[in-house]
């Protein structure tokens, strides 16, 4: 956590806030744990767009210079026509914009996320570590059968977790996407068929395209959106989490430990 979904909320409701000059930058004393680019001084800089690529936030400067946020566990980004003074705020931007002043911060409560301040060109190689983003037309079919045949022996759910190759899914959509799609947690790549490569794509529409509208998934008191309000798609879920599974009914919901994540599933629903 944060996900794609949560990731992607995020950039949406910053975006109406852009273009943005940065007329001051205050940092937490802690911050050096967070800011992984020496010299990194975005004041004076406008803010023109942001993109996504999986879990990465890039803002995009006017002058071709990016930052690249990654959020960690906890991170998120915030906005308001006032200072933001959440605990472990530990970047702010005052900004001003088309409707005068406006503060963007950085809040994360167990620092595990990071910024990288680069060139386009540095920019567009760390992006490109990254493997298709899942949410993009280009995770289809073909993408995910050249996958499970250029790595057959990955178990699925450990193998969906890979950012090199699924990017922006989590733990929660990977239980998820496996609930949706029928598939065992435990089965290895190789064993999946055409017809669970279709199913597979379509349970990852499902779940982005579900947890987006519900404004990314809150659990356990962790992510909020850039308003500081906590995201509705809990009741999505159906195995994550859960006591019974939510596409039966009926089974309870078995929970094993792969690659130190923990996995849910539901033993009747999913082979």
């Amino acid at each position: 956590m944060p996900e794609l979904p949560e990731v992607e909320t995020i950039r949406q409701q910053l975006l109406p806030c852009l273009p943005a000059k940065i007329k001051q930058t205050r940092y937490s004393r802690v911050v050096g744990s967070i800011l992984k680019t020496k010299m990194f001084s975005p004041t004076g800089k406008t803010i023109a767009t942001i993109s996504r690529k999986g879990k990465l936030l890039d803002f995009i400067f006017a002058d071709g210079t990016h930052m690249i946020s990654g959020l960690g566990m906890s991170g998120g980004w915030r906005y308001s026509f006032l200072p933001i003074t959440a605990k472990h705020t530990h970047i702010q931007f005052t900004c001003e914009n088309a409707n005068g002043q406006i503060y963007l911060a950085y809040v994360d409560p167990r620092r595990f996320g990071n910024c990288h301040l680069l060139d386009g060109q540095n920019a567009e190689r760390q992006l490109a570590r990254l493997g298709v983003d899942v949410s993009t037309k280009e995770f289809n079919v073909d993408y995910v059968a050249a996958l499970c045949n250029r790595f057959p022996n990955r178990e699925i759910k450990p193998f969906l977790l890979d950012q090199a190759c699924f990017a922006g899914v989590g733990n929660y959509m990977a239980c998820e996407v496996l609930a949706h799609s029928r598939i065992h947690p435990e089965r290895m790549s190789h064993t999946l068929c055409a017809k669970e490569y279709r199913q597979l794509v379509r349970a990852m529409q499902l779940v982005v395209g579900g947890s987006l509208k519900k404004r990314g998934l809150t659990f356990s008191g962790g992510y909020t959106d850039a308003k500081g309000e906590k995201g509705a798609a809990l009741n999505n879920l159906v195995v994550f989490h859960q006591k019974i599974c939510g596409l039966c009914q009926t089974t309870e919901v078995t929970r094993i430990l792969q690659k130190g994540r923990t996995t849910w599933y539901c033993p009747h629903c999913q082979k």
